[in-house]
């Protein structure tokens, strides 16, 4: 896909017409015959998939479709996680996690048990503020990611829709939501990115992502966040790449095509724009209260500039939006994914839900969710709560006609359009994770994005220095001791020039008055209440970040980051440009 061959609109013209075509022939109802899996009958709607234009992914799609049963229809609009490290092979207590999730003991046998579209890998890290939401976890290391993903491929190749690439995502966002780890390249947060104010250093970042992802064969990444933080959320937070729409579209366009350069599809998320609430939608539908016109020049312009990158996925999110559709939350409201999203920002790609097994989505059992979803203008269920439930809810709405056939054809076919957008690109070697250049790229986005809220413009230690921090940090404080050595500052474990390291959920008690040196890395919110005489920001705790408040401190580079988000009493910078 080295950029996509096809344009969206292209595509989706494309689309629109093989899909009205398969409709139309599809008009005895849901009661009709279906072709079996195992003997797949051709449609005389649309060419065989090989016979079909293979520049054109829609043409593709729609050609598959017409050989799919109402089984397979209902399986592709389908992506849950899965227990197990490995596809085939589970621990005792994974089988007993996937046979309540879905009836089976290992991911390849949900894979062709429901003939699924997809599947996402999650795994979290200390400071996630996600991590209630599942139990299971798929990431250990690149070599194992790989060796689930090629085992969860070759379930998938086996199902009627399998000339279609099977979708397998992760929450790759960098900073606090990053499940994968360990060996690979580790970019500094969004919020670090909107502080640089550089989107060709965040598109350089994010592009080397996008290669380690579909190294470990990956090809669905749900993020960019486009959400502008307005409040101080410890959920969003710094996920987002800043409170000002003007600067945080660009930044939402450049990790967007640095992913799909890559081959790997960007799912920009959460629509309508969950940094309006500081509620956390996992255990609560938070409210939306801002009026129509704030959501059109606050909330959207970043969404509108991830579509405008190309990105391939959205992700409606579980918000009460007062101005549009009040007491329905966003993933079942029509009004904001059809006649908004689709209709007043013009995506034509695949909306995918967010987890429905978050506490706004359980409102309904997992069938009549996935349904509700569906009708509302989703094209992918993600993480439903129960895969059996959800796959039989579809199958019988589809059969009674509570779910029209024609929006069921028209998911799929967005999902296998999006499919084949990403087909046609060798896996690269896992040998590429964390290489030099990834490394550079991530260095550099980092270093651009130090700002200095209080104190001089750079150069901030002489003579000995020792790095604290608030508790459990003991990691990070070793990458800063690591590169300030490298970069010639002597680091003594008590005395001297104090840095003090505050993180992810740290507050005024977590501050240190004595500190010569106090430095935010994640909102820097908490810097309001410091004393410190110099007050920095790094916005994230990555090597990447350690590596460049290391070059500031040293004064080997300048510290040209801007705060993207309001503190109190304090500049965005006190570096002038």
């Amino acid at each position: 896909m080295g950029r996509v061959s096809i344009s969206p609109r292209r595509s989706a013209v494309a689309l629109a017409a093989l899909t009205a075509l398969l409709v139309s022939g599809c008009s005895d109802g849901p009661d009709r015959p279906r072709p079996t899996p195992t003997s797949p009958a051709r449609s005389s709607a649309a060419p065989a998939p090989s016979e079909s234009p293979a520049a054109d992914p829609a043409a593709r799609a729609a050609a598959l479709v017409g050989t799919l049963s109402d089984e397979d229809l209902a399986g592709q609009v389908l992506m849950p996680y899965a227990y197990g490290s490995s596809a085939t092979e589970v621990s005792a207590g994974s089988a007993a996690g996937n046979r309540a999730l879905a009836g089976v003991d290992t991911p390849a046998e949900m894979v062709a048990k429901y003939r699924l579209g997809g599947v996402i890998l999650v795994g979290f890290s200390a400071d996630d503020p996600t991590s209630g939401n599942q139990a299971t976890t798929n990431v250990d290391n690149p070599k194992q990611v790989r060796a689930l993903t090629d085992g969860l491929r070759a379930a998938a190749g086996k199902l009627p829709a399998g000339a279609a690439p099977f979708l397998i995502g992760t929450d790759q966002e960098y900073g606090v939501v990053t499940r994968i780890t360990d060996g690979v390249t580790l970019l500094p947060s969004p919020l670090a990115a909107g502080a640089a104010g550089n989107p060709a250093l965040t598109e350089a970042a994010w592009r080397a992502a996008g290669a380690e992802l579909a190294a470990m064969g990956i090809n669905l990444d749900f993020a960019p966040v486009a959400d502008v933080l307005v409040t101080r959320s410890t959920v969003i937070g710094s996920r987002s790449f800043g409170a000002d729409p003007a600067t945080a579209s660009p930044q939402v366009a450049g990790a967007v095509r640095g992913l799909q350069a890559e081959g790997v599809g960007a799912a920009v998320k959460h629509f309508p724009g969950h940094g309006l609430s500081a509620e956390d939608s996992h255990t609560e539908l938070p409210v939306i209260k801002q009026s129509r016109a704030d959501l059109d020049r606050i909330a959207f312009p970043p969404f509108r500039a991830g579509i405008g990158a190309g990105a391939m996925a959205v992700m409606s999110a579980h918000l009460d939006v007062k101005a549009v559709d009040p007491g329905t939350p966003a993933t079942f409201s029509r009004k904001l994914l059809t006649d908004v999203l689709r209709g007043q920002l013009g995506f034509q790609g695949v909306v995918i839900t967010d987890g429905m097994n978050m506490a706004p989505a359980k409102k309904w059992s997992p069938g009549e969710a996935a349904v509700r979803a569906l009708n509302a203008g989703n094209d992918l269920i993600l993480m439903t709560p129960n895969v059996t439930q959800a796959y039989d809810g579809l199958r019988a709405a589809l059969k009674d006609g509570s779910l029209p056939r024609a929006r069921l054809v028209e998911a799929v076919t967005r999902v296998l359009t999006m499919k084949f957008r990403l087909a046609g690109r060798d896996t690269p070697a896992l040998s590429t994770l964390d290489g030099a250049d990834h490394r550079k790229a991530a260095d550099d986005l980092a270093t651009a994005a130090v700002t200095v809220l209080r104190g001089k413009c750079g150069g901030a230690v002489t003579g000995p220095v020792s790095v604290t921090s608030s508790g459990g940090r003991e990691r990070t404080r070793k990458l800063l001791t690591e590169a300030l050595t490298a970069a010639g500052v002597k680091v003594v474990p008590s005395g001297g020039t104090v840095v003090h390291l505050v993180g992810y959920g740290d507050g005024a008690k977590d501050l240190r008055a004595d500190a010569a040196v106090t430095v935010a890395m994640d909102t820097p919110y908490v810097l309001s209440g410091a004393k410190s005489p110099t007050l920095m920001a790094t916005y994230s705790s990555t090597r990447a970040s350690m590596n460049g408040l290391a070059a500031v401190l040293a004064g080997k580079a300048r510290p040209g980051g801007r705060s993207p988000v309001p503190v109190s009493g304090l500049p965005a910078t006190t570096c002038r440009t």
